[in-house]
């Protein structure tokens, strides 16, 4: 019998770590729901706690680059799809929140709200990209687009802007998270642009 390789194995455990982490959320937001623990207003709580997990994953994705380049972990490059899909994948359950949950497919209404309602255009607009960014993720359209693929998937920092740019608008009283959030995304977008290592562009993972 021929064992498994000891670097793949812990390549393998570290992937199913992550995806239970970042289910982790997910799931014990469906637990509250199913409980009756997410306080007088649900629908509030979900919306706020999936806006603000997929702004966080986002921005943990943008910090891998930088994060492995000073660390010396150049492995740690092949995370960074997974977390930016998971990023995706509660960006969705927000937006899937508001238009089922909150507007009930009033499709007027919706269509009203993202033309007149800055906050919901911008995160609207950021879904778009993460949608595109995703759908454009697979080995598959890596190779297609070839050298364009890249160039697309920069995107991904103007969608973490978008993103909180939406949660700065749509909060109301208390900014100091949203603001936390727009700094780390705005130093990750210096680090991309200054840094030495960018010139000299990686092979996509």
């Amino acid at each position: 019998m021929v064992r498994a390789n000891p670097a793949r194995r812990r390549r393998v455990a570290s992937k199913v770590v992550l995806w239970v982490l970042c289910l982790g959320p997910a799931l014990w937001l469906g637990f509250g729901a199913a409980t009756d623990g997410l306080g007088a207003n649900p629908i509030e709580e979900i919306t706020h706690r999936t806006g603000w997990w997929a702004l966080f994953l986002l921005t943990i994705t943008l910090a891998i680059t930088p994060v492995r380049r000073l660390a010396g972990r150049p492995g740690w490059v092949r995370y960074r799809r997974l977390l930016g899909l998971f990023a995706f994948f509660y960006a969705t359950l927000h937006f899937l929140t508001y238009l089922v949950l909150d507007q009930f497919f009033g499709w007027s209404y919706i269509v009203e709200d993202i033309a007149e309602r800055p906050f919901i255009t911008v995160g609207f607009a950021a879904w778009l990209m993460l949608l595109a960014l995703a759908v454009t993720s697979t080995t598959g359209w890596i190779r297609r687009l070839r050298k364009y693929w890249q160039r697309l998937h920069r995107l991904v920092y103007v969608a973490a802007l978008a993103g909180g740019v939406h949660f700065l608008w749509k909060v109301k009283a208390d900014t100091r998270e949203p603001l936390v959030f727009l700094s780390a995304i705005v130093v990750l977008i210096i680090v991309r642009v200054w840094a030495p290592w960018t010139r000299r562009a990686p092979r996509p993972q």
